[in-house]
């Protein structure tokens, strides 16, 4: 077996145990605020949904362009993890510290995250500009989850959440653009983080808003490349 091979293999494994890890830890979270703090159940879970697209998804997408030299590893382990979570879905049988039988948006993010690398990626062969999206929905959707979760104990889409992921997103925005060798993409990164943070506020029917922001800011930044790339 190639040797980049059997490392980018070796690396899927090891973020899968760590997301896993991860998703562990909030139950041990969830169990210790609901059966010895008695805090309110559902702001537990929003919490937690948030730190894993935090410390799984946000922290894993930044190692993405470090370890990976082609986007089919981490669109391969996008689908499987989404496999994963829709089967929990689906068997009734969820994951009750961070899921919820009404809300499936932790499938879709964890499809989008692997989708958005895996088009910007093959288009621009570029991986900064690739894991753009992902950053987004990671960072800028957690901490906007967060700071509604804090100030409300309940899920809502209030636009104090959104100053709070524009803060985010366009650093990340501007600095991934930046590394990226295609002219001017630190402005186009800007222009899809603030793009992203807009779109943040919707959700049309089963469309939630982790797949507006990624196909919104994926647009942005498909229309920046293709500009820079002319």
């Amino acid at each position: 077996m190639d040797i980049h091979l059997a490392s980018e293999i070796v690396w899927i494994v090891a973020f899968a145990f760590y997301t896993f890890a991860i998703i562990l830890i909030t139950k041990q979270i969830y169990d210790y605020f609901v059966n010895k703090k008695h805090m309110n159940k559902n702001v537990i879970v929003y919490y937690n949904r948030k730190f894993i697209h935090i410390f799984a998804g946000g922290f894993v997408v930044l190692a993405v362009p470090f370890v990976f030299s082609e986007p089919y590893f981490p669109l391969l382990a996008s689908i499987l993890i989404t496999i994963v979570m829709f089967v929990f879905h689906k068997s009734g049988n969820i994951m009750y510290w961070f899921q919820t039988k009404d809300n499936v948006s932790d499938v879709s993010f964890c499809l989008m995250w692997g989708v958005a690398i895996f088009i910007l990626w093959q288009v621009f062969n570029n991986p900064w500009v690739a894991v753009m999206p992902p950053a987004f929905i990671a960072f800028g959707d957690g901490i906007t989850g967060l700071v509604r979760n804090f100030g409300f104990k309940e899920r809502n889409k209030h636009p104090i959440g959104n100053i709070y992921m524009a803060c985010v997103c366009i650093p990340i925005g501007y600095y991934f653009g930046s590394l990226s060798n295609i002219p001017n993409m630190a402005l186009w990164g800007i222009a899809a983080a603030i793009v992203a943070t807009f779109f943040e506020r919707y959700e049309i029917g089963p469309i939630d808003d982790n797949i507006l922001i990624t196909i919104s800011s994926t647009i942005i930044l498909f229309i920046g490349a293709m500009i820079g790339t002319a």
